[in-house]
């Protein structure tokens, strides 16, 4: 039987069979997506020879596919993050109780954030300690947060993340330099930065990730809703996130700290129109980002067949596949590196120092970045499926922190 049957659930590990709501596989087609394009980010920054030396969403610069390749890997962490929201409705809506619910968000998020500060930042680097806080940590901390706010009202949590994705962007001109002994919090909460602790830096500040776990948490629902409703709510999101987008864009106002100029050639112009900030999210990226994933989460709804399994089984197992995914394109880097003859202390604090690769002239093009994706989503395959298939058959309470 197709794994495309909804036989998954989202409910608590010890709750009668009874009572669990099936899965949806929309959401874990989505998430499955999102992580396979991770996966080709990853594999960019480990092996395309240009991945530290050119920015491939330069639209003066770039080549189509490289810009691309980049691009559709930015829908990955809102919606890692948007649909993190949406799964602790999930969870409410499958018997938790409030308190079962802060406990389990609170010590989840703890476990995440121990998780990005250890297994994952050594992952990345092969050294520690390097403190590398990226989209596991703002989830992390994000859950600690939705411990206290999954007591307040629905509609003000998702008040409060319209607000926070609306509304940051009017923050920019602020610099952590300029805030004196509050600078480290600055960077911690709103700025990319170095890590105020350690070696390390900040990749994604908490304060405008957490908007859109709070988008998420308050949207979720629009997925409790029959398959019909669903659909034409999502779409009416999607179609309504991207007009906005194009409105905000077009006057080239407020909602990115970096406004589109034309380009010599029409198609690099329109790269610059769809070039916005990441880091941290601006409301244009937002926009645009949850926009299209909500658009391709109705289209995978159709799908069928061995690429839906493969989809549904990294979607179902997300934390297991990211962490196992980072040592697995880490070390095939090292292990290539050192048959052409790098040494495998080029691929050490790699993240960190990436010069020694760049001076050994490392890296292929990318033909052989997208063979190596697709040999490495292929490794993850039959691990990714055994590990979904041991949580749908055992519901044990630790496996909700895997």
């Amino acid at each position: 039987m197709s794994t495309v049957v909804e036989t998954a659930t989202f409910a608590r590990a010890d709750a009668p069979a009874a009572a669990r709501r099936p899965r949806l596989d929309a959401v874990d087609l989505l998430r499955g997506l999102v992580i396979a394009l991770m996966v080709l980010d990853h594999t960019r920054d480990f092996f395309h020879a240009q991945a530290f030396t050119l920015n491939p969403t330069d639209p003066a610069r770039t080549t189509l596919v490289l810009y691309l390749t980049r691009w559709a890997a930015n829908l990955c962490a809102p919606t890692f993050v948007f649909l993190a929201g949406v799964s602790i409705e999930l969870q409410r809506a499958n018997g938790k109780t409030p308190a079962e619910l802060s406990r389990f968000l609170l010590t989840r998020g703890l476990w995440l954030i121990a998780l990005e500060l250890t297994v994952v930042g050594f992952g990345f680097n092969f050294a520690w300690p390097f403190a590398f806080l990226q989209v596991i940590w703002a989830i992390g901390l994000g859950m600690v947060a939705m411990a206290a706010l999954t007591r307040l009202p629905r509609a003000a949590v998702l008040a409060l993340g319209a607000l926070i994705v609306a509304g940051h962007d009017a923050l920019d001109s602020v610099r952590a330099g300029d805030l004196g002994a509050f600078a480290p919090l600055w960077t911690l909460a709103m700025a990319l930065g170095p890590a105020p602790f350690g070696t390390g830096f900040v990749a994604y500040p908490f304060v405008p990730w957490f908007g859109i776990l709070c988008l998420g948490y308050g949207l979720g629902p629009v997925f409790l809703r029959p398959a019909g409703q669903r659909r034409r709510l999502t779409a009416l999101l999607g179609v309504g996130c991207l007009a906005l987008f194009v409105v905000l864009r077009f006057v080239n106002g407020y909602g990115d700290p970096s406004p589109w100029h034309a380009q010599a050639e029409g198609w690099r112009t329109a790269l610059a129109f769809f070039d916005v900030g990441k880091y941290p999210p601006s409301l244009l990226y937002v926009l645009v980002m949850l926009g299209t994933s909500l658009l391709l989460a109705l289209g995978l709804e159709r799908l069928r067949g061995p690429l839906a399994d493969a989809l549904l089984a990294y979607g179902r197992t997300p934390l297991f596949t990211y962490l196992l995914h980072i040592y697995l394109v880490h070390g095939l880097a090292m292990a290539i590196g050192m048959a052409t003859g790098v040494p495998a202390s080029a691929f050490r604090n790699f993240i960190a120092d990436p010069s020694r690769l760049v001076a050994l002239h490392w890296g292929f093009g990318l033909p052989v970045v997208y063979a190596i994706w697709l040999a490495v989503l292929a490794a993850l395959y039959p691990a990714s499926r055994w590990y979904a298939r041991l949580k749908r058959q055992r519901h044990a309470r630790w496996m909700s922190y895997l």
